[in-house]
């Protein structure tokens, strides 16, 4: 998948990402607007992750969900 696919389905893919991580905001999914980078910076400023940690969790979540 590409990041244009990410932010073209981003309204339909918000619920899932609030299921993964549930601390992140309404806001916060307004601010990362299907951008991957963005939800990585936030998966490791809400969870205390590394930028790598960060990376791969939300890499297996786009593998597993398909996004």
């Amino acid at each position: 998948m590409n990041e244009h696919t990410l932010k073209g389905e981003w309204n339909q893919l918000k619920g899932s990402v609030k299921q993964k991580w549930g601390d992140l905001t309404d806001d916060d999914l307004t601010h990362i607007d299907g951008d991957r980078d963005k939800l990585v910076g936030r998966v490791q400023e809400r969870y205390g992750r590394s930028k790598d940690d960060a990376g791969r969790e939300v890499d297996e979540w786009r593998n597993e969900n398909k996004y």
